[in-house]
């Protein structure tokens, strides 16, 4: 990891946020740490990054310490099965990607021994890619958030998408709009949750999600490079 390249990385943040009339800081950075070892997300963390994104539950066990450095959060953002929600949901400070009641009712049952309220954001599939998690219609998402209200160790914070793979930046920018549009929904309709956060943007779209409401960008490659997926 090179220390210069997420220095670079939060200077475009900024300079997307200014382009887009934003508060300057509106913009919290998940610096993505898939594939890459510790030490490399210990070198961020030292550089001041203290908000880390995980794909797989398996990685964060074995990664991670249980006790992590002071200021250190880590989420989990990929699709979480429900037979490894026992296994995570003490090892993180929030799951962002929570697709479906089921998911909830189980995280919530088993934040329950230990009395943990349990972050989430909600992850709706914008694209309409069958190969991508999320939730499928506006309808199902709604059921679900009402449904959660009775759900004491789950605080849904926001929404979450992942911008589609084809289609170029009109196709994106109608997916981070229909997601910010849904927030604004949510907030009407569900007063008891604060759907502060719109997760999206990635390393190669962030700017034109920022430019479209996104509060959290989730950036991975552009900061520890390129990952071995051979290992």
């Amino acid at each position: 990891m090179n220390i210069h390249d997420l220095e670079l990385v939060r200077g475009e943040i900024a300079e997307a946020e200014t382009k887009a009339k934003r508060e300057k800081g509106s913009v919290t950075l998940m610096a993505v740490s898939k594939l890459h070892p510790y030490e490399d997300i210990l070198q961020a963390y030292h550089a001041g990054q203290r908000l880390f994104g995980e794909n797989h539950v398996q990685e964060i066990l074995e990664k991670f310490p249980s006790r992590k450095p002071e200021g250190m959060e880590l989420h989990l953002i990929g699709h979480l099965q429900m037979n490894k929600v026992k296994k995570v949901v003490s090892a993180v400070e929030g799951i962002d990607s929570v697709d479906s009641f089921r998911l909830l009712q189980k995280i919530d049952a088993e934040c329950a021994p230990f009395g943990k309220v349990m972050p989430v954001l909600l992850e709706f599939n914008t694209s309409g890619e069958e190969a991508k998690s999320g939730f499928p219609t506006d309808e199902e998402l709604f059921s679900a958030i009402s449904a959660a209200t009775d759900l004491p160790h789950i605080s849904i914070r926001g929404l979450m998408t992942v911008g589609p793979l084809e289609g170029g930046e009109e196709k994106t920018r109608e997916a981070f709009r229909h997601l910010k549009a849904l927030q604004m929904e949510c907030r009407d309709r569900f007063p008891s949750f604060s759907f502060s956060t719109l997760s999206m943007g990635m390393s190669a779209d962030f700017p034109i999600a920022i430019q479209e409401g996104s509060t959290m960008v989730r950036v991975g490659t552009r900061i520890f490079g390129v990952r071995n997926y051979a290992t």
